[in-house]
């Protein structure tokens, strides 16, 4: 099987006899109406090939379609002029660089349909192009904008240049409210829909279908998808790795399903981590292998939130859709650019509890933090993970908390935010990594922490205090009876004290009873 990885161009999936999974019934189901439509997904979702497959449809390609929904659905096959404006594939670092894009794709539609070039405005160029592809040929223009938002996410933190972006592509988009009687169709997409920008001000008809439960899987692979489309493929990995079929299904989905995109949604598979591991017949991390978009890492860096509360209860439906990329909120951006996604919705609160997707994203998603949060803890160094969990493991309580001293003396201090909230992030994101090695858990309460990691042979209770003592840590472990589960445990127990400063953000003093 010939499967489509990295293939965004809807003609040349089909000429190449590459698999497809046929979601042409509910491009049929968005176009009759007409109108202007915008979805938001993640990052290799499949939203370019979506667009490039409404684009071969308006163009009335009808043998393109042979076989699909589509071609049964589809009567009269006609063809529009249709204006694709894609503005991905290319990091925007400078007024110039949207300049360049906007003038190429003007330029060759103004040759395709024989328009004058009477402006230099990219605005005023593209309102012509629509007078002219719809005077020539008697049909009302389809407009096709993918990653619409592009230049916006890449210029976060730059604030002038990021209004200077929102200026341009509002007037360039506006043009299609002005044109709206020479327009048959227009669809947007991109990764966050930014409201409170106003790039839309000027295009107040757009119909947001990125939450409807009609169109959950018009991107992505649905479990139906997968094992109507891919069941031989799923046998043929399940034997190349020693698995049963039924296993090597609950393997995909445990890490590359999960997505949901609305209340009450089937799960979602990542399309590009699915067939990626389909071909190579590996259980790998392939989405997180592209990079964490900047624009995610930037809200990661203010570090004005508790990492733990990133999977929260009480989510409101506006925060989900709103975003505005310049709110100290991550929130927004985690759930919209794929990080976190929908777990449960509560009718009467009409509020979202939020989870990461699958296994995949959470391990990609916590190796950024450590990027982040822990630069210096990388496999080669003193302070590598394993190095830890090394300690933990042999029980060298001792060794393990010089170690963590000198990991957090070692800090480099980039994340701004008050020194409590970095310590509570920093030592969130190392349990979560020595997870991998140890059995790691984690409980808070009015703002203190304590960790139990076990291992075979010991079991360390550890108590972190904010400018406090290591006696009063040790003393809330004893008053807490935070040992009491562990009683009649053959394996030998540590309790540690730490305490922490908030001036100088390392730990001051350490001790082990």
């Amino acid at each position: 099987m010939l499967y489509p990885i990295g293939i965004q161009n809807f003609e040349k999936l089909r000429q190449g006899g590459f698999s497809y999974v046929d979601k042409t019934d509910l491009i049929h189901q968005i176009a009759k109406n007409g109108g202007y439509y915008f979805l938001g997904r993640p990052r290799r979702f499949g939203k370019s090939l979506l667009v490039s497959t409404m684009e071969a449809y308006f163009q009335g390609k009808k043998d393109l379609f042979k076989g699909l929904a589509l071609e049964k659905l589809e009567n009269e096959w006609t063809e529009y002029p249709v204006l694709h404006l894609d503005l991905s594939g290319k990091e925007y670092k400078s007024m110039e660089d949207l300049d360049v894009r906007l003038d190429r794709h003007l330029s060759l539609w103004e040759l395709s349909f024989d328009a004058a070039k009477r402006y230099p405005m990219a605005d005023a160029r593209f309102s012509d192009i629509i007078d002219t592809a719809y005077e020539k040929t008697g049909k009302p223009v389809v407009i096709l904008i993918d990653e619409y938002d592009k230049p916006i996410l890449d210029s976060a933190g730059n604030e002038p240049l990021r209004e200077a972006y929102r200026s341009r592509l509002q007037g360039f988009y506006s043009v299609m409210k002005s044109q709206d009687g020479k327009i048959r169709f227009g669809f947007l997409t991109g990764i966050t829909k930014m409201g409170k920008l106003s790039i839309f001000s000027g295009l107040n008809n757009l119909k947001d279908i990125s939450m409807d439960h009609r169109y959950v899987d018009i991107c992505g692979i649905s479990e139906e998808d997968l094992h109507a489309c891919f069941d031989e493929s799923v046998q043929e990995m399940a034997d190349a790795n020693g698995l049963s079929k039924e296993e090597c299904y609950a393997k995909l989905k445990d890490y590359y399903d999960g997505y949901h995109f609305c209340e009450n949604s089937a799960d979602i598979y990542n399309p590009f981590s699915l067939l990626n591991a389909l071909d190579s017949q590996r259980f790998k991390d392939y989405w997180y292998e592209t990079g964490t978009p900047t624009f995610v890492v930037k809200a990661l860096r203010n570090g004005k939130f508790n990492l733990e509360d990133l999977t929260l209860d009480g989510v409101p439906a506006s925060a989900l859709t709103g975003v505005n990329a310049d709110d100290s909120d991550p929130m927004p951006i985690l759930y919209q650019s794929g990080y976190l996604t929908i777990k449960s919705y509560d009718e009467l609160t009409e509020e979202y509890s939020l989870k990461y997707p699958n296994k995949e994203v959470e391990r990609g998603f916590i190796q950024g933090l450590a990027n982040i949060y822990v630069p210096s803890a990388r496999y080669n160094s003193p302070f590598a993970v394993r190095k830890f969990a090394e300690d933990f493991k042999k029980g060298d309580a001792e060794g393990l908390m010089k170690r963590f001293e000198a990991f957090f003396a070692d800090a480099d201090y980039e994340i701004a935010g008050d020194a409590e909230l970095y310590f509570q992030n920093t030592m969130y994101v190392m349990c979560k990594l020595m997870g991998q090695y140890v059995q790691v858990e984690r409980h808070t309460s009015n703002g203190r922490m304590d960790i139990v990691v076990q291992t075979d042979k010991y079991v360390y209770i550890m108590e972190l205090k904010m400018d406090a003592t290591a006696d009063e840590a040790l003393k809330q472990i004893e008053d807490k009876a935070y040992a009491k589960p562990f009683a009649a445990d053959p394996r030998q127990i540590f309790k540690i004290g730490v305490a922490f400063s908030k001036q100088t953000r390392r730990i001051e003093e350490w001790k082990i009873a």
